[in-house]
């Protein structure tokens, strides 16, 4: 098999298990920056917030569309959140305070 043919895949966003030709695909339908394809394929939405895959979808955009990777905007990465029970926030004691 040709590396051509296997491209497609290949797993780009290895937190939201997204393929190579996902990508390419959403690109061909218009959506040309990252923050669509986010919004699109959750891409960069996993634990790694985007480090992974972020950089490999931009190649992307730049190969579909020659829109160069330094012109395109990286969406800002944020902190995974993770929900915790309302009486560990009630627990909360202020170490410097009691000092």
């Amino acid at each position: 098999m040709s590396s051509k043919k296997r491209s497609g895949f290949r797993v780009v966003c290895r937190c939201e298990e997204v393929t190579e030709d996902e990508v390419r695909a959403v690109i061909r339908n218009g959506y040309h920056s990252l923050e669509e394809i986010k919004r699109i394929l959750r891409t960069g939405m996993g634990h790694c917030g985007g480090r992974g895959c972020l950089k490999v979808i931009a190649r992307l955009i730049e190969e579909e569309t020659g829109i160069p990777i330094a012109l395109q905007k990286f969406p800002s990465s944020r902190p995974p959140l993770k929900p915790i029970p309302l009486g560990q926030l009630g627990s909360y004691r202020n170490e410097q305070e009691e000092r």
